[in-house]
């Protein structure tokens, strides 16, 4: 037997394989082991792989019209055409383009440090100053509307009501009137809380930072909540309805009063560039000074008959000051985790 080279083998391969595999096994899809099985022992690995692309049909492929989603440079310049919701987002123009002024061999890095991002201001925020507007128009129009209602609620904190005198109930306008001020209250104390974590706290967090401020906002609403469930409890358990029902107005003035208080330093922090210092030093002066007459009005209210002042102390610590306390705490902790982990 005379030894062809391999140029000729590699030639006449594919007619040597064609005349060896079986008819039969023409149809139906076979296993590239199943279709060199056919063939005899002595098959080169040229026959092999004639036989193998005999029995399989490759789709040719034209790359050029495919999509490009790993954007790597093309030869031939793009289509005009305009804006189509159909061409995916991640199609990327050709190296080859008809406008003169392009030139993608000028390739523009991003070298050095990046600066400081710029800081965020609330009176940029369209979403916060909405929001602001919006509380001071309707707390303007409220307190027009609702100023004999104020008026007769601040006397009433001052005074100390008889056994049997007739109370006045507020109306559905009127309450709404006072949670709409817890509401603002909370928003005003998250706005609060987030200008010190940012300027004074380095909080730092990728979050929009509406929803950093709502997430605040969401925990004050909580702690009020919590705390006037447990002032219902503890009420319920050891004082009478009436009582109950006086204090629950009381409190409920206090958090309005708050919210009304923080509101103007609010608005100079946010338009006029009030420090942030000052506006820590007199927010804390009106939660404490909101503490001191919740703790007058606990004791006019639960105690003063007994005279015992160092219950009533304790009454005030246990459902006002450390509810504070972990109220600060939450706010710490969200404030580190969000800082940490967004």
């Amino acid at each position: 037997m005379t030894q062809q080279d391999t140029l000729s083998t590699a030639q006449t391969a594919p007619r040597e394989t064609a005349s060896q595999v079986p008819a039969h096994a023409h149809g139906g899809y076979h296993t590239p082991w199943e279709i060199i099985s056919w063939l005899p022992s002595t098959a080169t690995p040229w026959q092999q792989d004639s036989a193998i692309r005999a029995h399989y049909q490759y789709q040719r492929i034209d790359w050029a019209k495919r999509p490009n989603p790993m954007r790597t440079p093309r030869t031939r310049a793009d289509a005009v055409s305009g804006f189509s919701l159909r061409r995916p987002m991640y199609h990327d123009k050709s190296l080859v383009q008809p406008d003169s002024i392009y030139r993608p061999e000028y390739a523009v890095y991003h070298q050095g440090v990046s600066g400081d991002p710029v800081p965020y201001n609330i009176a940029n925020d369209n979403l916060i100053t909405s929001i602001l507007l919006g509380s001071f128009i309707l707390t303007a129009v409220s307190i027009a509307e609702s100023g004999h209602f104020i008026q007769r609620q601040f006397k009433n904190f001052f005074r100390v009501q008889r056994e049997g005198t007739t109370v006045i109930t507020e109306t559905g306008s009127e309450w709404r009137f006072q949670l709409f001020l817890v509401l603002q209250a909370c928003l005003l104390l998250a706005l609060v809380f987030f200008f010190y974590t940012k300027t004074l706290g380095n909080g730092v967090s990728t979050l929009p930072n509406y929803l950093v401020i709502g997430i605040y906002t969401g925990i004050i609403a909580t702690y009020f909540i919590v705390k006037n469930l447990l002032y219902t409890l503890t009420g319920w358990v050891f004082f009478d309805k009436k009582k109950n029902e006086q204090w629950t107005k009381s409190h409920l003035f206090l958090i309005a009063f708050e919210g009304i208080a923080l509101f103007p330093i609010v608005m100079l922090l946010a338009y006029f560039n009030f420090s942030i210092e000052s506006t820590v030093v007199y927010t804390i002066f009106v939660i404490v000074l909101a503490k001191v007459l919740s703790l007058y009005k606990i004791f006019n209210i639960f105690f003063k008959r007994n005279a015992d002042i160092v219950q009533s102390f304790l009454y005030f610590c246990a459902l006002e000051i450390m509810p504070l306390g972990i109220l600060w705490a939450v706010l710490v902790f969200m404030n580190y985790y969000l800082k940490v982990n967004f």
